[in-house]
């Protein structure tokens, strides 16, 4: 019935708008985001409460692609971490898509009203995030846009699961995938660089945001003015292709050792030496008792107030500038130096490529020398080892969308 509109042929059998209103009460909209609308949504027969997320094709081509492609993951995929999608509708004038109702927090608010929060808490929430990664990967879907704002509790009871959500951007892995998107501060060096990549970029973003639930911190930031928006973006993916990340002081003075590792491990620059979703659920600290019970509620807490608070983590009006920067042409960054891997107006050193013969996606280039560690990883614990190595230093993480067409 609902599903029937999925056939792409070049003749539809659209539903009409009174079937959507004759099933469900649309409330009030709750939020407007790039590229639709969401709305509470009742099921006038069973009473139960869905998200109700609205896509007018109208609204461009770009739009009409998201909402297809949502919907063709969404379809794809039945796991417990994730939100699933219950009903589909497609008018002449719009895509609805009915999916189940998380009525929980954000991470950042669990946190913030909690009496007491440990590494124990985090890794909870990264094992059940890992599993559900694990479980896109192994169908070969990559997300692409995995942050704190997508994560939420489903419910709001003591133990309520973690759900992910926002599928718009999530790809098919048919092939390396060479179009840019996501959102700054969790991008991959592979992304920010305009190298071909895949899966790995989900666990880049993970190490981000445990990173942010360790300390309160996001790894790569700029204190550039809030409105300058193109300086800030430039300087933060310099540090993210220089691997310019501590763990610092005091902030991590309490975290356990084998928690820097997997941080370290998932915030590896060579995408092919990362740490797959599933290692990351066998490591010590996800799947053992390697997890500190040490309360570090007070110190993070402080943290996340101060640094996310501010609305330049949330806003998304530097997101067009950035695709464009992103998307130059290889001769808008002929400044550059060979390595055009670098965005525009970022100079990246000179990196041999590889064998022409690899099939192995290429990496980032970085502004170290080989087997130079970062300053973070200088005086490493053996334990903070990926594969008995030191890791390669990090690279940048950037949130770059694609545009929205008017």
């Amino acid at each position: 019935m609902p599903f029937s509109c999925l056939t792409f042929g070049e003749k539809k059998d659209y539903n009409s708008p009174s079937e959507v209103t004759d099933k469900y009460d649309l409330g009030q909209i709750v939020k407007s985001e790039e590229f639709c609308e969401i709305f509470r949504a009742k099921d006038k027969n069973t009473l139960k409460m869905y998200t109700c997320k609205k896509f007018l094709k109208r609204d461009g081509r770009k739009v009409r692609k998201a909402a297809k492609n949502e919907i063709l993951i969404l379809k794809m995929v039945k796991h417990p971490n994730i939100l699933q999608l219950v009903d589909v509708f497609e008018t002449r004038k719009e895509y609805f898509l009915f999916l189940e109702l998380a009525t929980g927090r954000e991470v950042f608010d669990w946190i913030l009203d909690q009496g007491y929060y440990s590494e124990r808490d985090t890794s909870n929430v990264i094992r059940q995030v890992m599993e559900a990664v694990a479980y896109l990967h192994s169908l070969h879907i990559v997300h692409r846009n995995l942050k704190l704002e997508n994560l939420v509790y489903y419910n709001r009871l003591k133990h309520s699961k973690i759900v992910i959500s926002d599928f718009h951007l999530a790809k098919l892995e048919n092939g390396l995938i060479k179009d840019p998107c996501g959102t700054p501060e969790y991008l991959a060096p592979e992304v920010v660089g305009r190298q071909r990549y895949g899966r790995p970029v989900d666990c880049w973003a993970i190490g981000v945001i445990m990173y942010i639930l360790l300390s309160g911190n996001p790894p790569f930031y700029d204190e550039a003015d809030d409105d300058d928006y193109e300086n800030h973006d430039k300087n933060l993916f310099r540090k993210i292709l220089s691997g310019d990340y501590e763990f610092d002081s005091p902030y991590w003075d309490d975290i356990s050792d084998s928690a820097k590792g997997l941080v370290a491990c998932l915030m590896e620059v060579d995408q092919d030496q990362r740490l797959t979703a599933q290692e990351a659920i066998n490591h010590e600290w996800i799947s053992g008792n390697a997890a500190s019970d040490k309360n570090i509620k007070d110190g993070v807490c402080a943290q996340i107030e101060k640094n996310f608070a501010k609305a330049k983590w949330k806003k998304a009006v530097r997101v067009t500038t950035l695709m464009k920067r992103l998307r130059a042409p290889e001769s808008d960054s002929a400044a550059a130096s060979p390595a055009s891997g670098a965005p525009a107006g970022i100079v990246a050193p000179s990196v041999a490529p590889k064998p022409a013969a690899s099939a192995d996606p290429p990496t980032a280039p970085s502004t170290q020398p080989e087997n130079t560690p970062t300053s973070s990883m200088a005086n490493e614990d053996p334990s903070m080892r990926c594969n008995g190595e030191t890791p390669a230093p990090l690279r940048p993480t950037t949130e770059a969308r694609d545009e929205q067409n008017g």
